[in-house]
């Protein structure tokens, strides 16, 4: 029995790996991440083989468990401490700092993300967010989920989700005015 096992599970590396690693890295945009994270699916397949009842397709088994390891993955992320700090934004007397820059119209915005160093820029103001920000930033964001969705995932409520969001945001926007729009500063 157990040769049959590992032989179906080899079976599946070969077949699913290409397609599971892009989804890993979709989710996880970072290759090692990635590489470890196929791993974990397919020692899970392996561990959890006596489970898959052939209900579904082994790709559909082997995405959900994939799903699970990057909710997880980004759950663990999300609950290490970090500090932040939002003082950049606002000046001594708690008003917002006057030299923030805003996209004046969508025109510029459709512009700037068909850049090529602006997505540079962005994808580097990305990586220097908290991992805390980051995680429901990319949920929300980038894979399109649903607030809901995002909650349940990395476990907050709405209104934190809503509070991290805004400060992304307002990081993001910092970083690129100083790495994008007035470079020179």
């Amino acid at each position: 029995m157990q040769q049959d096992v590992s032989t179906t599970i080899t079976q599946w590396i070969d077949a699913y790996s290409a397609a599971l690693y892009a989804r890993a890295l979709y989710l996880l945009s970072d290759p090692a991440e990635a590489e470890d994270l196929l791993q974990e699916v397919f020692l899970a397949a392996l561990e959890g083989y006596a489970s898959y009842r052939n209900d579904s397709q082994p790709k559909t088994w082997l995405m959900q468990i994939l799903n699970h390891k990057v909710a997880d993955l980004y759950r663990k992320k999300y609950k290490k401490s970090t500090t932040i700090r939002l003082d950049q934004f606002f000046d001594e007397t708690g008003s917002w700092k006057e030299d923030i820059r805003v996209l004046q119209d969508w025109n510029e915005a459709e512009v700037l993300l068909n850049n090529l160093d602006f997505s540079a820029a962005l994808d580097h103001c990305l990586e220097e967010l908290p991992a805390r920000w980051k995680i429901p930033l990319q949920l929300y964001y980038l894979q399109e989920k649903k607030a809901k969705e995002v909650c349940q995932e990395i476990g907050i409520s709405t209104t934190n989700l809503w509070k991290i969001l805004q400060r992304s945001r307002l990081q993001l926007r910092q970083c690129l005015d100083i790495n994008w729009f007035n470079p020179q500063k």
